[in-house]
């Protein structure tokens, strides 16, 4: 499985229509995108238009080849395009994607695996973060 994550950017003036837009998203895209293979799909929209999408896959080129040749998708797209900046007519293909630096699942599988738990003195701050 892998983990996508990525970035654009809404027009701030946009954005009550890009939620508006969201609350009910066609049927044969949500259909769409479970045919591609993303599961877990979310989207986090920041109040300067800064955007994050997050899915999991089984393959993040099969889903975006799939989309690619979807004519739901395109026209998906095409209903959402003027409400990005930087984004001519598909804003899945202008998406930055993100590298991942931490999954937290990972981490403690891993010392799991090999019996070693960090002492305290090495653990992450006990602030509530760990961001």
């Amino acid at each position: 499985m892998t983990r996508v994550c990525f970035r654009l950017q809404v027009d701030p003036d946009r954005l009550d229509e890009y939620r508006r837009r969201h609350t009910a998203v066609w049927p044969e895209m949500l259909r769409e995108l479970e045919a591609c293979g993303r599961r877990n799909y979310s989207l986090f929209l920041g109040a300067d238009g800064l955007l994050i999408g997050y899915y999991e896959t089984d393959s993040a080129q099969d889903s975006a080849e799939y989309l690619a040749a979807s004519r739901v998708a395109a026209r998906w797209e095409a209903h959402m395009a003027d409400l990005f900046i930087d984004v001519d007519d598909r804003a899945d293909r202008a998406a930055t994607a993100l590298d991942e630096v931490f999954h937290l699942d990972d981490q403690l599988a891993d010392i799991r695996g090999t019996g070693g738990i960090a002492a305290p003195d090495e653990a992450a701050p006990r602030n509530g973060g760990g961001a």
